[in-house]
Order: C-alpha cells, then sequence, then structure tokens
C-alpha cells in the first residue's frame, strides 16, 4: 500500500493519486497553468473541488462561468477560493498570473449544481493549545451540506514547531456518535520550500507505526489510523485535506485515548 506521493516538476495537468487507489472513492490532482493556458475535461463519476493554490482562473462549468478567481499570492498568503464541480460535467480551467490548483475527487451518486466557495466564505478555526497550535480553513464541511455529495474539503496552517492533528485521531471505522469512517487525502507545502515537515501513521498498540519525511508538495493517502502531523521549528506547513466516506459527511474524529488529557 502505497502512502506517500512526492511530486516532480510538472506544468499542465499532473496526476498525483489515481482512481481506484484511495479506497476506490478519491483522487488527487494538480494543475498548473501559463498564462492563458486552459485545461479541458470531464469529471464523470466524481464530484470535484478544484482548489486554487496561487494565482488566477477563470472556470466555466456546464455553461456557468466564474471569472477572476483566486486573490492569493500562495496558500500562505490567503485563504482560497474553491469551485464545486459536480459528477458528469464538462469543465474548462484558464490560468492567468501563475496558476496552481489542486483537483480533489471524489466519486459521488448525486449531481448537483456547480458554486463557489470564497474567500470570505471560509470558515476560519483556531485550534490546540500550547505545541498543538494550527489555523484550520473550513471550506467543504458543514458550511455546504445538502450543496454536495460526499466530499469533505479544507486547508490547515501548523504554527512553526507544533503539531496538528493532534491529540491524534483516526476516522476509519463507523461508531455511531464517536467516529466515522473516511478516508483522507493531504497535500503539503512548507515555507521555506526547502526544508521538511514529518508525517506520523500509527495505530492502537503501535503494531503500526510509520515516520514519513515530508517535502515541499508531497502528498500522503491515509486509509486508516492515527496521523498526526509535525512542523519543525523555523517551518510554517500547509496542507490540503480531502475526505470522503461511505457514511455520510459528519466529521467524528476519534482521539487516541492514550492522549485523553489533552483537547483540540
Amino acid at each position: 500500500m502505497k502512502f506517500q506521493y512526492p511530486l516532480p516538476e510538472y506544468s499542465g495537468y499532473k496526476e498525483i493519486i489515481a482512481p481506484g487507489g484511495a479506497a476506490d472513492l478519491m483522487a488527487f490532482s494538480l494543475i498548473k497553468l501559463s498564462e492563458g493556458e486552459s485545461y479541458h475535461s470531464q469529471s464523470g463519476e466524481f464530484e470535484v473541488g478544484l482548489v486554487i493554490l496561487s494565482g488566477k482562473a477563470n472556470v466555466h462549468v456546464e455553461g456557468n462561468s466564474y471569472m477572476d478567481l483566486g486573490d492569493r499570492e500562495d496558500v500562505f498568503s490567503g485563504k482560497a477560493t474553491t469551485v464545486y464541480i459536480p459528477r458528469d460535467s464538462s469543465y474548462e480551467v484558464v490560468g492567468y498570473n501563475h496558476f496552481e490548483g489542486a483537483i480533489c475527487k471524489v466519486k459521488a451518486e448525486k449531481k448537483l449544481s456547480p458554486f463557489i466557495v470564497k474567500p470570505e466564505d471560509v470558515v476560519v478555526h483556531k485550534r490546540g493549545k500550547d505545541l498543538w497550535q494550527r489555523d484550520v480553513f473550513d471550506v467543504f464541511t458543514e458550511n455546504v451540506e445538502g450543496k454536495v455529495d460526499k466530499i469533505v474539503l479544507g486547508e490547515t496552517i501548523n504554527v512553526p514547531g507544533n503539531w496538528s492533528g493532534y491529540p491524534p485521531h483516526k476516522h476509519d471505522k463507523f461508531v455511531p456518535g464517536k467516529e466515522t469512517a473516511m478516508h483522507e487525502i493531504y497535500h503539503f507545502r512548507l515555507d521555506p520550500k526547502d526544508r521538511f515537515g514529518v508525517q506520523m501513521w500509527y495505530n492502537d498498540g503501535y503494531e503500526l507505526g510509520e515516520a514519513y519525511l515530508l517535502k515541499d508538495k508531497d502528498s500522503c493517502s491515509i486509509p486508516y489510523g492515527y496521523h498526526p502531523v509535525a512542523a519543525p521549528p523555523g517551518v510554517r506547513l500547509y496542507y490540503l485535506w480531502c475526505m470522503a466516506g461511505s457514511g455520510g459527511r459528519e466529521l467524528l474524529p476519534n482521539d487516541d485515548p492514550n492522549f485523553s488529557e489533552l483537547h483540540r
């Protein structure tokens, strides 16, 4: 089972995690367009969250045109603009100002309507304390209930030297009222880019215990287990997170009982 996906230099469309490789529910790609370049595609059986990482774009979805989207230089300089693209839809992205975007795909049963979450629509949370402080930006969570089928999407930025996904939690089993079952994909960016972060992955009893050195633009596919993230001192660490499962969209992370004295 592959967990970590490094990103080589690329332009245009780059598939990172292929359909079928993430619990047969999800896929993840990136797109980088020079001034005026365009990308055309069909969403097929997937609903899509197109997250503008940097630059600007015009996006056309099934006859709807969303113009001059995006207002951040990079993922550390503002909140995201995100376009929801329903399943069975044709779409086109035209890039400007060094556009780069993330294409988060989740298998969907319902075809709904396209819409935009603008930066002012993003819900911001200050989470944690002491050495596990981070800013969490909800893009597709409770704020879009009824407008999407299964996709859950957001961004997190770790304070330098701090942990996130902490206390360590998992969401791989359906336990009513306690835990939801969702696969998750992370995509990372670092500031400065030439440093590193750490992704942990383990289960109850520590029978599985892995630590991954994260480089700028790495991605991880997390099928199960606890999965905290650490930013070394002097490093701001960003990750885009996308989740989906068959048991609904409610976020019910289950904390590692060994850290029960800590609170998110």
